[in-house]
């Protein structure tokens, strides 16, 4: 049975509920758009396996909230990659445009136009590896125009009357959106990607719920998503604000125990909070508690060091890597996830980290019970030494195509064992997410990078793209910009918004000024974490100004964000990418271009 046709939605742009489809092209038709006064309809979809779905509306909220379940048949379990609830796109008026929002904390997020931007995935060159760092789904789209956007999106046409579309979660299963051509024009496939976990014969799961709302600006809309976001997956919001020093860029892996030493002795007047030690001091990725020769004390007497100058001791780790020289990677074998003729899965590729293969790196299975308890004790290894606060890094690393102990688990569910043996073990110490998948943590970090890396520059150069079809994800301040402007609205409702580090160094930067101001005040006015990356020698008294200036909107907007006023873009479907953020009553306005800007 399937529901009565009713009518749309009452905007200019309506979505009308089409079909469900599974990847193999199995459908079941739905049938309309359902509506009504608080309406209620549940029914079940007669494929294998079967769908069993309920309906809500809300005329008041103009919101519809879409609750959905799979279940294997009695006889055979199912292998099964994703399911959509496909919606047609009609009347709309003029260019179709879509908000994209990335995958993880370095996927860009943008607006796009139907029909003439195209997928990052179809660029020439496009490798697998890159693109399953940057898509829940590793695969080339097979529409020429498919526009993708994860976890939720922003439908948008010259009416100026936006649709949100967003799952309401990402621990059971990724939720990818997809805009397509259809056989009577555009459809948004609404997906749960669950990437071949296997169903057993009987088993039911429910998937996160779909909501959809319209009648509202665009900052009102993704507020109440991120909101409801926030409550259902119980996100960890209640975190003090963070000020504080990291070593990554200005030493990135060359990094010492010197290095540390000098800037811990010149910290002495700096308003930092938190001392974090980044990549270069581990003996190879994946032995997180040995130290190389650049660092001869053992990290304990390293923590003991920052804890004695007062700060919170914080380290770096990719818990979900491993070199295939480190001793994790020849001692288990079988701790690593493999290609399905047996080799190690490959989920990195960082030719600085060297590693036996020139910068290939192995992924560990989440799924296998003795990595969980390895990633676990390590968790509580670390915060028992002293360090408090812990850096994830490159933790999407599980979501890859490959064969994994449990079967069973989606990539999501991957994601998330690995991040909750970490949280089982570090306790309440704070937790920061990078190279995370988004939807994937909400409820177990505290704080979650939602850019890329900054760099001591400001864009960068189409010559110098390494990565093709994903330019917007490479480490560059204009860059980091655009995703700390797109995803200001999530800060204090999902975690707290790591826009990363500021850069206030005199030397060995091709920032200007103009550029360095830009980015200390973008940060600020973020609300989000604070942490300076220079070596301290190396900031004048006019850096130092810069960060109080800094660190002062930036308490003033957090504390805004606590009761409610969260920071957000105002343009931020007004073009391609956004150009200002606002707080309060301070605005930003950048200058993507020249990096200059203005405040208001």
């Amino acid at each position: 049975m399937v529901p009565p046709e009713r009518r749309p939605y009452r905007t200019p742009m309506q979505l009308i509920f089409d079909r469900i489809e599974l990847a193999d092209g199995r459908r079941a038709p739905l049938g309309g758009s359902p509506g009504g006064e608080h309406a209620l309809d549940r029914f079940v979809i007669g494929i294998a396996p079967s769908i069993t779905a309920s309906h809500v509306f809300d005329t008041a909220a103009q919101a519809h909230s879409w609750s959905w379940s799979i279940a294997a048949d009695a006889l055979a379990g199912h292998s099964l990659r994703s399911v959509s609830i496909v919606l047609r796109v009609v009347d709309g008026r003029g260019p179709l445009r879509m908000f994209r929002h990335g995958y993880q904390s370095w996927s860009p997020c943008d607006v796009a136009v139907f029909g003439v931007d195209r997928d990052p995935s179809l660029a020439e060159g496009s490798l697998e590896l890159v693109r399953g760092v940057h898509q829940a789904d590793q695969r080339v789209v097979t529409d020429r125009d498919e526009l993708r956007s994860e976890w939720l999106t922003l439908l948008i046409d010259d009416t100026g009357s936006p649709v949100l579309v967003g799952f309401d979660g990402g621990t059971r299963h990724d939720g990818t959106f997809r805009l397509r051509n259809g056989a009577t024009g555009p459809e948004l496939w609404c997906e749960a990607f669950l990437g071949d976990a296997v169903l057993a014969a009987g088993e039911e799961r429910h998937l996160h719920d779909l909501l959809i709302a319209s009648g509202a600006p665009a900052e009102d809309l993704l507020a109440g998503w991120a909101i409801h976001a926030g409550q259902v997956g119980r996100a960890r919001v209640d975190a003090p604000y963070q000020v504080g020093w990291c070593s990554w860029y200005h030493y990135f892996h060359d990094v010492t125990e010197a290095d540390l030493d000098h800037n811990l002795a010149l910290a002495d007047s700096w308003p930092f909070d938190v001392f974090q030690l980044d990549d270069g001091y581990q003996s190879a990725i994946g032995d997180w508690l040995i130290t190389n020769e650049k660092f001869p004390s053992d990290i304990g007497s390293i923590a003991d060091r920052i804890a004695a100058a007062g700060r919170t001791p914080g380290i770096w780790i990719a818990p979900f890597l491993a070199a295939p020289d480190s001793q994790i990677a020849t001692k288990h074998p079988e701790w690593l996830a493999t290609f399905p003729d047996g080799s190690p899965l490959i989920t990195m590729f960082n030719p600085p980290w060297g590693g036996g293969m020139g910068g290939f790196m192995y992924g560990l299975d989440t799924t296998h019970p003795e990595v969980i308890e390895h990633l676990e004790g390590l968790a509580r290894t670390l915060v028992n030494v002293g360090f408090d606060y812990l850096k994830l890094d490159f933790t999407f690393s599980p979501a890859y195509d490959g064969v994994w102990h449990d079967s069973s688990q989606t990539p999501a569910q991957r994601v998330r064992s690995g991040y909750d043996a970490i949280r089982r073990g570090a306790g309440d110490a704070f937790l920061l997410g990078c190279g995370s998948p988004q939807s994937n943590v909400v409820g177990v970090v505290d704080g979650n990078r939602i850019g890329p890396d900054v760099a001591p520059s400001w864009p960068i150069e189409a010559k110098t793209e390494p990565l093709a079809g994903y330019r917007g994800s490479q480490p560059s301040t204009r860059n980091a910009w655009f995703n700390t402007a797109a995803r200001s609205f999530m800060h204090r409702r999902l975690w707290l918004n790591d826009p990363d580090c500021l850069m206030l160094r005199n030397a060995e930067t091709e920032l200007t000024a103009e550029q360095m101001r830009t980015w200390a005040l973008a940060v600020g006015v973020s609300g989000g974490m604070a942490l300076v990356s220079d070596d301290l020698a190396l900031v004048d008294a006019r850096g130092r100004a810069l960060l109080d200036e800094a660190i002062e909107l930036g308490r003033a907007a957090d504390e805004a964000a606590r009761s409610g006023e969260v920071p957000t873009s105002p343009d931020l479907l007004a073009g391609s990418a956004p150009t200002a953020l606002s707080s309060q009553s301070f605005t930003l306005t950048v200058n993507a271009e020249s990096g200059g800007s203005r405040s208001d």
